[in-house]
């Protein structure tokens, strides 16, 4: 019998191309939010904490076992990506243009290339890491605390509040 292996949870973190404050829409986070629900319900990830700001993601998750984490990364940038494409041509077609590139592969780019991630080996760095997560809309003045923030699972820590479901508890 085959064992799987074991994932570590990882921090990961995603940026908008230059920064651009595409997120700042209700709209494109709910396209996070369906992709994260969507990897949560069909058992590829457990999600430990999440905050989308206005442009930028920072996730704790784990693949689960016979999951790829890499596979898992690319295809979540690949969903939202198009998805957030799709959206823009429909409803902002101005918008939409300032993520247009001149590459081989691609007309439009929404995320910047190699997100950050990094396996978190010890249970102190991810509660540290868990904790710069929650506060991070605090430090940005969208809310005075952070169970406050409605794209975050800071709520989910403080009273049990998971509007999403997609939240596991570390």
């Amino acid at each position: 019998m085959q064992k799987h292996p074991i994932h570590w949870p990882q921090f990961y973190t995603a940026t908008i191309l230059e920064w651009k404050f595409l997120l700042h829409n209700d709209l494109f986070k709910n396209i996070i939010i369906q992709s994260l629900k969507y990897l949560v319900d069909n058992k590829k990830i457990r999600l430990y904490a999440y905050v989308i700001m206005s442009n930028h993601i920072h996730l704790i998750w784990q693949a689960l076992p016979e999951n790829d984490p890499l596979k898992i990364k690319h295809s979540f940038m690949i969903y939202t990506a198009q998805h957030m494409k799709m959206e823009l041509i429909k409803n902002n077609q101005r918008f939409v243009q300032e993520f247009k590139v001149d590459k081989k592969n691609r007309v439009y780019q929404f995320w910047k290339r190699n997100a950050m991630s990094f396996e978190l080996f010890s249970e102190k760095i991810l509660l540290q890491k868990m904790n710069y997560i929650h506060n991070n809309p605090v430090q940005a003045g969208m809310c005075k605390y952070p169970e406050d923030y409605k794209y975050s699972s800071a709520s989910f820590y403080h009273d049990g509040t998971d509007p999403f479901g997609i939240v596991s508890c570390w």
